[in-house]
């Protein structure tokens, strides 16, 4: 018996050749290859998190101390733009791949690669210039490596294991998390040795997967010929078409600006309103605080959702969870009212990765086109990071302080725990 079902349309309209590549898998997929894809995302989430938590705020405190939440500010939304383009685009060219070594490993090598190299240069940056080119090229090779292993999912996990390997997704993304806030109370101030740290763990991570990828070759044949105003004409799916989709994208954009507005100034929020005596070893506490209680219920929501084979209520109600910490962080702006947001977010954000992965991968529109689609489902990851240090810069700096940016975020993640109701095609 194949381990594949038959695949959809290559290019989302007339048949394409049956092949692995391309087939709606049925067979799990081996604790082994679960465990590659767990470090590929304990390795790319420590290279993004640990330089946003911690070190491009001590490099800006370094550079200009007054201007550091502009610097912060600047640094990380011109990266987030570059993810923008950069994580459906690799999506789709890995979708058209036709290595010998299958079609999503040959992209989380090369973007580790240069992701490695830009942490590397940035470490060594002395003027915001340099910071700003090199966090791009991070964001840049970080999100070719995220895209492929993203797509690597619904290609390789059938639908009755996706939560359950979401949820193990979501504890590698949460350990990555947790090892960049560690490198960050380590080096005692020393973004040098941080860059340098964050480095050497994504370029390890991609070893285990790339040695047991179970990546199946894309025949030339059935790859077809590229043409330039098809494939852009790609990136555009339909709302209208594909309604789940789109709203799917748009709860996953609301609630991960509710988030990125809870954590993005929380090194100067400790430094600044609570003063705490050594924030970055605050933010370790807070973030280890997160990180369990994100790995506690993504690794319990998760299989909980396979077992029941329901979504939407998960979401909804890990959504309504996340937006209760921006509460108690607005409300209660003192050390334990921190502890508190912590724990609560991690409840929430931990349910809501494992589950809400699983919805998104059950609205794809094509097979055929799951690394384009799934990039462009990770828009909603990195549009809330160009957004949400601007909408915080206006409400730390013209809208009130901190409680103002608590609230916002409380605000906007129950608006995205609303709108999971509209998804109609996915219990």
């Amino acid at each position: 018996m194949s381990p594949f079902n038959t695949p959809a349309p290559l290019d989302g309209t007339s048949p394409g050749k049956a092949t692995a590549a391309l087939a709606e898998p049925v067979q799990k997929v081996t604790a082994r290859w679960v465990t590659g894809l767990v470090l590929v995302n304990v390795g790319i989430n420590a290279a993004f998190f640990g330089p946003i938590n911690v070190f491009i705020g001590q490099q800006a405190i370094s550079i200009d101390a007054p201007s550091k939440e502009a610097i912060l500010s600047l640094v990380t939304a011109c990266g987030a733009a570059v993810s923008l383009v950069a994580n459906p685009l690799f999506g789709a060219l890995s979708d058209r791949t036709t290595s010998r070594f299958g079609r999503r490993a040959p992209w989380v090598l090369a973007g580790a690669v240069l992701a490695t190299a830009a942490l590397l240069a940035m470490s060594f940056s002395a003027a915001v210039s340099l910071m700003v080119l090199f966090w791009c090229l991070v964001q840049l090779g970080a999100n070719a490596a995220y895209a492929a292993i993203t797509a690597a999912v619904p290609d390789r996990v059938p639908v009755i294991q996706r939560g359950g390997v979401g949820g193990l997704a979501a504890m590698g993304q949460t350990l990555g998390i947790l090892a960049g806030a560690v490198f960050g109370a380590v080096v005692s101030g020393n973004f040098l040795v941080g860059y340098w740290l964050c480095a050497g763990a994504l370029l390890l991570s991609v070893l285990p997967y790339l040695f047991h990828r179970n990546d199946p070759p894309l025949p030339a044949e059935t790859a077809g010929g590229f043409r330039m105003g098809r494939f852009l004409r790609g990136f555009w799916i339909s709302p209208r078409r594909h309604r789940d989709f789109a709203w799917a994208w748009l709860t996953r954009f609301l609630v991960n600006v509710g988030n990125q507005l809870t954590i993005v100034y929380l090194l100067f929020f400790l430094r600044d309103v609570i003063g705490y005596g050594d924030p970055a070893t605050g933010v370790l506490v807070l973030t280890g605080i997160y990180a369990v209680m994100v790995m506690i219920t993504a690794v319990l929501a998760g299989p909980w959702s396979d077992r029941v084979g329901r979504r939407k209520p998960f979401v909804i109600g890990s959504s309504a969870t996340i937006a209760m910490a921006g509460a108690i962080m607005a409300f209660f702006p003192v050390w334990p009212g921190a502890l508190a947001g912590a724990a609560v977010l991690g409840i929430g954000f931990g349910a809501y990765l494992a589950v809400d992965f699983a919805l998104l991968t059950q609205v794809l529109p094509f097979a055929a086109s799951r690394g384009k689609d799934m990039g462009v489902i990770n828009v909603a990851n990195s549009l809330p990071q160009v957004v949400a240090p601007a909408l915080a810069l206006l409400a730390v700096t013209y809208g009130g302080g901190y409680r103002t940016l608590f609230l916002t975020a409380a605000a906007v993640g129950l608006t995205g725990a609303v709108f999971v109701v509209k998804i109609k095609g996915v219990d």
